[in-house]
């Protein structure tokens, strides 16, 4: 049977009717499948995720998660039901409207106003705690993950997009200036937990809310991830006024809700590391999906995400090494 099979066998199991339409939306860089279902009252979203199944359902990390950010009221879209026996999920759809859309819409002004709210949401989701032996608690941004990252950058960027213009004799010290970024960011001291993916195509904006989806892989990290993955996003670029202001608004709740005892200077350092991690980590993905999935949606995101580098760079002399080593990219990429 096809996926849409067995979601109209699901939805006439569950709702004791036909569905009137299944359309495939489009999904993000991972192998779930979405689909808006239609029926004569309203409409759901039926996820189709190969991960998901039987013998693992106690375990997986969606359903956990969403069952976490349920009870802490982090707005997420509802469940609905699912079947593990296919891999299906049905959730409440919470509309097409993504934060990033906002930067094309009349209403522009109220972006900054958005953005307070989601760094209050972000400050929420980062209030969270649980026990550090189970899954999200467990799970961190470890040298491990960093070097796992940082490789596979090395691996889809280095290696394969941009390989023509990169020099693979370069590669040991590039390493070696890899790893000490990472011991850098692994402060467990500071650690909170994060999205990991908190973007501006992962916040719908539903009657006038922002919802948080693509939740499951959250863990425990610098509290700047989330917050670099929001205001140094790779789909949209915020004004630079605004951006220094996000930064201190996120720093001064952080405080207010005893999440850090950070000084400023010292949430701007590890802001600037921490961004060019995360940046970095980002070309790796879409290299990935450019040159190995062949899926070209994202190519365009490498420039503007290769754009912020220098100034971390130039701001941050840790990171002088490895940009040194990047410099061809920047040159001959950058617009």
């Amino acid at each position: 049977m096809t996926i849409q099979n067995n979601i109209a066998s699901l939805f006439r199991s569950f709702f004791h009717r036909e569905p009137l339409c299944i359309a495939p939306i489009q999904g993000d860089a991972s192998s779930r499948q979405y689909f808006r279902v239609t029926n004569a009252d309203g409409t759901l979203i039926a996820c189709h995720d190969p991960a998901f199944n039987a013998a693992i359902q106690a375990g997986y990390t969606f359903l956990l998660m969403h069952g976490i950010l349920s009870r802490h009221t982090i707005p997420v879209p509802a469940l609905i039901a699912l079947n593990a026996e296919h891999g299906l999920l049905f959730l409440e759809d919470c509309g097409d409207l993504l934060l990033q859309h906002l930067f094309d819409a009349p209403d522009k002004a109220k972006i900054p106003d958005y953005y307070r709210k989601i760094i209050d949401l972000l400050i929420q989701f980062q209030s969270i705690r649980g026990n550090d032996k189970e899954v999200p608690f467990c799970l961190s941004f470890d040298r491990e993950k960093l070097r796992f990252e940082f490789d596979f950058f090395i691996e889809h960027a280095l290696l394969n997009y941009f390989a023509p213009i990169f020099d693979e004799k370069s590669m040991s010290g590039l390493r070696h200036e890899f790893e000490s970024i990472a011991e850098i960011l692994v402060q467990p001291r500071h650690f909170v937990l994060n999205h990991r993916d908190f973007h501006s195509r992962n916040i719908l904006i539903h009657h006038d809310r922002a919802v948080i989806i693509d939740f499951q892989d959250a863990r425990m990290g610098l509290p700047q991830y989330d917050a670099v993955s929001l205001i140094r996003d790779s789909y949209v670029t915020l004004d630079p006024v605004l951006t220094e202001e996000l930064k201190a608004y996120h720093y001064n709740a952080l405080r207010d809700h005893n999440l850090s005892v950070m000084s400023f200077d010292e949430y701007l350092y590890y802001f600037d590391i921490m961004a060019f991690q995360r940046n970095i980590k980002a070309l790796g993905t879409f290299a990935y999906q450019t040159s190995v999935k062949k899926n070209s949606s994202f190519e365009h995101s490498i420039a503007p995400t290769l754009a912020y580098i220098p100034e971390y760079i130039n701001d941050r002399s840790e990171l002088r090494g490895a940009g040194n080593i990047l410099q061809p990219l920047l040159e001959r990429v950058v617009p």
